[in-house]
């Protein structure tokens, strides 16, 4: 079986696309854009490239962006002191303080404090309360962007058994509760689970959150399933690296270790899975595009609702 590539960028460029056209709707017809305030704190180099397209993909689509970085050694009550001066500013629309947060920073109270109206990312206890009793909210990026991308590749969900490896706050438990409202039904795994591979092979939708390179290999994935891999993970190692590519694919991996340092994979070994796969998301270019886009619609979803606009 050939698998058919599911491509994050087509999705992630409608989203946009989509989301470009309501700013200029609402600059035209309520004479305002929406307003993105992103916070970074410290040098963290993952942190500094996700904050970069995030702030670059703002600009692009109309979004007003204000982009705060502040040093390593900030506190907690400085960086609360902004967060509570964000929320006070009428003219801003999201809020996104970037994690992980120095040790010296309280990331729970943090992000509680952020008005549930302005939770772009969808991680305030009020937006996840929300998300679980089915009602509108703000949601987390990446589980809503693999629901498009499920949607506009016509890949069924109702009635399908959705298998989800990974129950972290942030993809694996919002994605069962958006999975459920589009009637599947879900297992949710674990590192406790016992004999992972016996209840993954029963999902006809597939998804992979662990942070574990290639971690779920063909023996997980039932013939003809949809293999969603959620995972971004830095392997370096030449050797590691041929265990999950093969031919002019592992050349271009290899190429890319010696000149970066490392290749990106998820937390699917690629060429067994497109091997039993009816549908699979390579690392890069699958699920990770369409975080950024759904971070876009969330922030345009943000000004509507804030200022009642259908």
């Amino acid at each position: 079986m050939t698998s058919r590539i599911l491509s994050g960028k087509i999705i992630a460029d409608a989203i946009k696309a989509e989301a470009a056209y309501e700013i200029k709707l609402l600059e035209s017809g309520h004479g305002f854009r929406p307003c993105l305030a992103v916070v970074r704190i410290g040098e963290d180099p993952a942190s500094a490239v996700y904050v970069g397209s995030k702030v670059k993909a703002s600009e692009e689509l109309g979004i007003i962006s204000e982009h705060y970085h502040l040093g390593s050694e900030t506190s907690h009550s400085e960086l609360l002191a902004l967060v509570q001066s964000l929320n006070q500013r009428d003219e801003v629309d999201g809020i996104l303080v970037q994690l992980p947060l120095p040790p010296q920073i309280n990331a729970s109270e943090i992000l509680e404090t952020i008005d549930p109206a302005k939770d772009v990312d969808g991680f305030h206890p009020f937006n996840v309360g929300r998300l679980t009793q089915g009602e509108k909210a703000l949601v987390p990026c990446t589980p809503a962007g693999i629901i498009e991308m499920l949607k506009r590749s016509n890949i069924q969900i109702a009635g399908q058994h959705a298998v989800i490896v990974g129950r972290s706050n942030i993809v694996g438990k919002p994605m069962a509760m958006l999975l459920l409202q589009e009637n599947a039904t879900v297992t949710i795994c674990h590192s406790r689970t016992k004999d992972l591979g016996a209840i993954t092979r029963q999902a006809d939708i597939l998804v992979a959150a662990i942070g574990r390179a290639g971690f779920v290999r063909g023996e997980h994935i039932r013939e003809g399933a949809t293999v969603i891999d959620v995972g971004i993970n830095n392997v370096s190692d030449p050797q590691l690296a041929g265990e999950f590519f093969n031919g002019e694919d592992l050349e271009k991996r290899l190429a890319t270790i010696e000149k970066r340092g490392f290749t990106l994979v998820g937390d699917v070994n690629p060429t067994e899975a497109m091997a039993k796969a009816a549908n699979f998301t390579p690392v890069p270019g699958g699920v990770g595009l369409l975080t950024v886009a759904m971070l876009m619609k969330n922030t345009v979803d943000a000004a509507k609702r804030r200022r009642r606009i259908n």
